[in-house]
């Protein structure tokens, strides 16, 4: 393979794209909602995602949310189906069933995108990837509210960044919450063991959950257990971690502040360095149960439910988009 190269393939029947740029390779899914389905390290023989070459394709079309690098609107749960905005009332249908009766990982991540643009160009590959959500989209008889998602991802020696932006062409304000449901394989270094990897997250307080996996509105202090992550002593994908839900705080990496967390498999020293924009404001950890290969470092702009819990923005991170403005977050995963 080239050494920088940006290109178009057809993987296992699928329209794809591939991405090779400061020693990583990367392969992209359009068709599942941009999805970066792989990212490897050639040099330090790493994985970062949850990918398995054997696979078919419709492994990862039939659970998107645990394959690869999937970006969520809305992320993780809206009780009731309910959206409460500034200026509106809206009702998703409800996917996740009784007791919990939520809406579960919103619907963008499984939109086919269209290919705006590959390019190469001073040591980066990249891509950019385009959505018009409108009338044609099933889930508008829910939420009339025209915009455009737009998606870049560029891969080179800062390794892989998403640029994740929304437009917003209603005359409405449209909700900003976004969350990756990333799967980072489980072990991430090839031929290693699963309880080497150990996890670092620099969080501050834990939000306390109800029986649906919403919140209380009740920020509890950390106790030994959730000091675990800050040690970064946390056993990502060999201890039950479900759906721990924190404040996300700056870190420090090689003296620099970092917002974002750490994994490391501590036999062979090697890490995977996962930053976010200031805007990410909360994580959530789960690996269902543990010891199935993965885990899911989750970071989200707002936290869980946001828009209805009648919490002020400052601390229930919820933004909007006012009519013809945009806002873009940002992540990047690297290797050490």
């Amino acid at each position: 393979m080239p050494e920088i190269s940006a290109r178009e393939i057809n993987f296992k029947g699928e329209p794809c794209v591939e991405l090779e740029a400061g020693g990583y390779y990367a392969l992209i899914s359009p068709a599942m909602g941009g999805n970066v389905l792989r990212l490897r390290d050639h040099e330090k023989k790493m994985d970062v995602f949850r990918f398995y070459e054997e696979d078919p394709f419709e492994t990862y079309k039939n659970s998107p949310e645990v394959y690869g690098f999937p970006t969520l609107y809305f992320p993780n749960r809206l009780s009731d189906g309910v959206l409460k905005t500034s200026d509106a009332v809206y009702c998703f249908p409800c996917n996740e069933g009784l007791p919990w009766n939520n809406t579960l990982h919103g619907f963008l991540h499984k939109r086919p995108m269209t290919i705006a643009r590959i390019s190469t160009e001073g040591g980066i590959a990249a891509v950019k990837l385009e959505y018009l959500y409108d009338e044609k989209d099933e889930m508008f008889k829910y939420f009339p509210l025209r915009f455009k998602l737009e998606i870049v991802y560029t891969l080179g020696s800062k390794g892989l960044e998403q640029f994740y932006t929304l437009r917003n062409f209603s005359d409405k304000m449209l909700p900003f919450g976004v969350g990756s449901h990333t799967s980072i394989k489980a072990p991430f270094v090839d031929g290693a063991d699963p309880d080497d990897i150990r996890l670092y997250a620099p969080i501050g307080k834990r939000c306390e959950l109800d029986d649906r996996c919403l919140p209380t509105g009740r920020l509890l202090p950390l106790t030994d257990y959730d000091k675990q992550y800050l040690d970064g002593n946390i056993k990502a994908a060999t201890t039950l971690i479900d759906n721990e839900m924190y404040i996300a705080e700056n870190g420090e990496l090689d003296g620099a502040k970092f917002h974002g967390v750490i994994m490391e498999d501590i036999k062979s020293g090697k890490s995977i360095c996962y930053e976010t924009g200031s805007e990410y404001g909360f994580w959530i950890f789960w690996n269902n149960k543990g010891n199935k290969g993965f885990f899911c470092p989750e970071p989200m702009t707002w936290m869980i439910d946001a828009p209805n819990l009648g919490l002020p923005a400052e601390v229930s991170g919820y933004r909007e988009i006012e009519p013809k403005d945009s806002f873009t977050a940002y992540q990047r995963i690297f290797t050490k």
